[in-house]
């Protein structure tokens, strides 16, 4: 069977994607991500992306090894089918983005809201302890 160019191409600008955000700290838009904002708050880091006519339960995020990834897809609506269009550009869309965060965070007390199509995620970040032990000289 032969393979779909378009999953090639795709994998491909996954690849230079994340080459792209691990380079240059994510500043370029990549086609098929998403812009976000992250700000070093004194306690939290704080991302937030624009995510508009996306669902909560089309949106999902996960947080490994100090990156958060942010991935949302909508899918086409089953009356679409049924409308006749004179143009039609709405049919799905998929987004994706990973931002590596500077410094560990706690994963267990991260937060997120979704209000009038902007995502905010709070992540707190982990509180120093000095682990450091004291050793007298004898």
């Amino acid at each position: 069977m032969r393979r779909n160019p378009f999953e090639d191409l795709e994998e491909m600008l996954d690849r230079v994607s994340k080459q792209i955000e691990s380079g240059v700290g994510g500043e370029l838009a990549v086609p098929g991500s998403v812009a976000v904002d992250v700000a070093d708050h004194v306690d939290t880091y704080e991302v937030t992306a624009d995510l508009p006519g996306f669902d909560t339960d089309d949106i999902e995020l996960t947080l490994a090894d100090g990156t958060l990834r942010l991935e949302a897809e909508r899918e086409e609506t089953s009356e679409a089918d049924t409308e006749r269009y004179l143009r039609r550009e709405r049919s799905r869309q998929s987004v994706t983005r990973r931002v590596q965060l500077p410094e560990p965070v706690d994963e267990e007390a991260v937060s997120a809201t979704y209000t009038n199509g902007v995502l905010t995620v709070t992540l707190p970040k982990v509180e120093e302890t000095d682990d450091s032990k004291q050793i007298d000289i004898e």
